[in-house]
């Protein structure tokens, strides 16, 4: 693959052009295949396939078309006064050999989107989905052997925890990217800094959402409800607890109890939409946290469909290990304040999160809180929506990650800045030259 990129094949528009075509075709041609395999793995519906994994994916692809050929050309930046007339401009060169380590949770999307990327700036590129989303991961193998050649994108599989280091101690890649949890991540973190490899983290945290008691609740309610509970909660970005002033405590839980029956109607186990937990070692774990608080809602399971209801829960301390953990399934621990120094207490405990989403309908108390927390991204008034915005960088930052993607921010991660000064030789003044003796004056004016 080294070889192959040292080639220069990679580096032309119309090649990176081509197989990013190609790569959308192969996904269009497969769309079927693909929802049967996400349903087989996690129970999702062809619906919420379309708009998380599939369209995501093929909408990245488009918008990066687009755009391509502009994120290529050089930029043109200012010349300070010490090197005028120099003209400045930085290159976006690609890296090389990428290695990009998948998820189980949107298996297809969360792989093949930083691929997007990593194609656009031109690299070869080594692929390890989530061995344990096996039906995904055999079509995405699939889709890679009929779209490229292995010298230029590689599919690996196997058992992560054995594939990965030996790759990583035996290789050395130019970048790798990597989304999962912020355990592995330490782990990857670790391997890539004894060889000084650039690395993406994509993890997750305790993302925390507050309810302030000027929000909309009804609304609030069901944009919280649509993204906790899509995917049976096993999303990154999705609300972890929920923060709500104490006087709407109540009639937010009303509220998304009724969003529920709306959504997924008396028994979520028969809804169209509600999904399953990913395996029993996820389910397990999961269990455990049934029994830290009160169920207010929910709390059904069936651990030979892998089923856990949408569940809503309080009194839970701040100790429990459901606070402590990231919950990544579909339960929901709401938690009321009073003030607004309580709750940033609160979300000090799990600090940095991936995201953070408050509903307010005060300008003033948005820009506080916006403000107060630091945090990856988020919404305002919304829940998770930010991330389908091609214009938005993604990404976290401490424990929930580093660097960021999408659109054109996936073509940055992927590429090296590189700065070029170009002087012309028809103006060579002396006073650049020594001795320097006598110009200290001139110096300080030129270099302020």
């Amino acid at each position: 693959m080294r070889e192959y990129f040292e080639t220069g094949i990679t580096r032309h528009y119309f090649f990176r052009k081509d197989k990013l075509n190609k790569l959308k075709e192969t996904v269009i041609k497969y769309q079927q295949a693909i929802q049967d395999a996400l349903y087989k793995d996690l129970k999702k519906s062809p619906e919420e396939i379309w708009v998380t994994e599939t369209g995501f994916l093929l909408s990245e692809i488009s918008h990066t078309l687009k755009h391509l050929k502009q994120w290529m050309e050089p930029d043109s930046v200012s010349t300070n006064l010490l090197n005028i007339p120099s003209k400045s401009y930085i290159i976006k060169e690609p890296l090389g050999t990428v290695l990009i380590i998948g998820p189980w949770n949107y298996p297809l999307q969360l792989l093949f989107t930083p691929l997007v990327g990593a194609i656009a700036a031109g690299n070869c590129a080594v692929l390890k989905a989530s061995e344990f989303a096996p039906a995904t991961a055999a079509i995405m193998k699939q889709i890679i052997a009929e779209t490229f050649e292995e010298q230029y994108v590689l599919f690996i599989e196997g058992d992560g925890a054995t594939v990965i280091p030996e790759m990583m101690n035996n290789f050395v890649f130019d970048h790798v990217f990597y989304t999962g949890s912020t355990v592995v991540g330490k782990i990857i973190y670790q391997m890539a800094a004894k060889n000084l490899v650039p690395v993406t983290l994509e993890l997750g945290g305790k993302s925390p959402c507050i309810v302030e008691e000027d929000a909309n609740i009804t609304v609030a309610a069901k944009r919280i409800a649509m993204a906790k509970f899509s995917n049976a909660g096993q999303m990154c970005v999705t609300p972890d607890y929920v923060l709500v002033h104490a006087s709407q405590k109540e009639a937010l839980i009303v509220a998304i109890k009724k969003a529920l029956l709306q959504f997924l109607g008396n028994e979520a186990k028969d809804s169209y939409d509600y999904g399953r937990i990913i395996n029993e070692k996820q389910f397990d774990r999961l269990l455990n946290y049934l029994q830290q608080g009160t169920i207010v809602a929910g709390g059904k399971t069936d651990k030979a469909q892998l089923y856990i209801e949408p569940t809503i829960m309080e009194n839970i301390s701040l100790d429990s290990s459901i606070m402590k953990d990231e919950i990544f399934g579909p339960i929901l621990p709401i938690i009321s304040f009073t003030t607004m120094e309580e709750a940033t207490a609160i979300i000090a405990h799990n600090p940095n999160p991936l995201a953070f989403y408050v509903f307010t309908s005060s300008n003033k108390k948005e820009t506080k809180w916006i403000n107060a927390i630091p945090f990856g991204g988020g919404c305002v008034n919304n829940v998770a929506l930010h991330l389908t915005n091609h214009e938005l960088p993604f990404g976290g930052r401490g424990f929930s990650g580093t660097g960021s993607y999408h659109g054109k921010f996936s073509f940055e991660t992927f590429s090296h800045k590189k700065g070029i000064l170009k002087t012309p030789t028809w103006f060579d003044p002396n006073a650049k030259y020594p001795s320097y003796k006598g110009k200290l004056q001139i110096f300080k004016w030129l270099i302020k």
